[in-house]
C-alpha cells in the first residue's frame, strides 16, 4: 500500500529524517515510535505533502506522492488526523463530518455514511447538533478520527491519536482502531507517544532516533525487547 524509500528532510541546518525507509501493508497498524524530536511528525507531514523532503521517494499503490498538491494526495484516499485534534470548533458534530464527506461522495452515500459513523461512535449521536468547541477531549478525537474515517480512506494517518486522554479512553480508542483495520484493506500509519498501546494493537513498528530508523520488527517483538524499549520507548 504505501512504500516509503531513503526519505531525508531537513528545516535549515537540522536533519530531521535521514533515509527513512519503512512500509504499510493494507489491513493491519504499523506503529511509528520513538521519543519526542524523533521525526515522527514530519514523516506524515512529508507523506501529505505539508513537508518538502531533500531526497526520497513515498510510493502509494505504487504511484510516487512527492511533487503532488496536499489536496490531491487527499483525493488519492489519504486522510491525516494531526496532532492537537484539528477541528472546526464553530461547526456541529454533524457539520464537521458532513464536510469530511462533500469531495467523496454524493448527497445519497452521505447520509449513510454519517449514520454509520454515528454508530461507530454512539456518543457522538447524541452530540451531533452541538458545537465542536464544547466537546471534551475523548469526545473531540472521536469527532476527529470519525471524520478520517468516513471518507473511506485507503491509507490513514494518525498522529498522536491519545495525547491528552485518559487511560480508559486511550483503551477504547485503540480497540476501535484495530477493529476498523482488521480484514479491511485500509493501511494505517501510528504515530504514539504511548508505545505500550501502540504496540498492542499493531503488526510491525518502526522505531525512529533522531530522524532515523532504529528498528524495523514486528509489534510483538518490540514490546518483548526490553533494552530496546529501556533506550527508545520509555517503558
Amino acid at each position: 500500500m504505501l512504500e516509503v524509500r531513503d526519505l531525508s528532510v531537513s528545516y535549515g541546518a537540522v536533519r530531521a529524517l535521514n533515509s527513512v525507509t519503512l512500509r504499510a501493508e493494507p489491513g493491519s497498524i504499523t506503529a511509528i515510535l520513538g521519543a519526542n524530536g524523533a521525526g515522527k511528525t514530519t514523516l506524515l507531514r512529508t507523506i501529505t505533502g505539508l513537508v518538502k523532503p531533500r531526497a526520497g521517494s513515498v510510493l502509494f499503490g505504487g504511484d510516487e506522492l512527492l511533487g503532488h498538491p496536499v489536496e490531491n494526495i487527499a483525493r488519492r484516499g489519504i486522510a491525516h488526523v494531526p496532532e492537537g485534534r484539528g477541528i472546526i470548533e464553530e461547526l456541529t458534530v454533524e457539520e464537521n463530518l458532513r464536510l469530511a464527506t462533500l469531495w467523496c461522495m454524493g448527497p445519497r452515500k452521505r447520509q449513510s455514511a454519517l449514520d454509520a459513523t454515528f454508530e461507530l461512535f454512539p456518543a457522538l449521536s447524541g452530540l451531533r447538533r452541538r458545537h465542536a468547541s464544547s466537546l471534551s477531549g475523548g469526545e473531540r478525537q472521536m469527532l476527529v478520527i470519525g471524520r478520517a474515517l468516513i471518507s473511506r480512506p485507503r491509507l490513514l494517518l494518525l498522529d498522536e491519536p491519545s495525547l491528552g486522554l485518559a487511560p480508559m479512553i486511550t483503551a477504547q480508542l485503540m480497540a476501535l482502531l484495530r477493529d476498523q483495520t482488521d480484514g479491511t484493506d485500509m493501511a494505517v500509519l501510528l504515530v504514539e507517544q504511548n508505545a505500550r498501546s501502540a504496540l498492542s494493537v499493531s503488526k510491525t513498528a518502526v522505531v525512529l532516533n533522531l530522524g532515523e530508523v532504529v528498528l524495523t520488527d514486528s509489534a510483538d517483538a518490540v514490546a518483548a525487547n526490553e533494552d530496546l524499549r529501556h533506550l527508545y520507548l520509555g517503558f
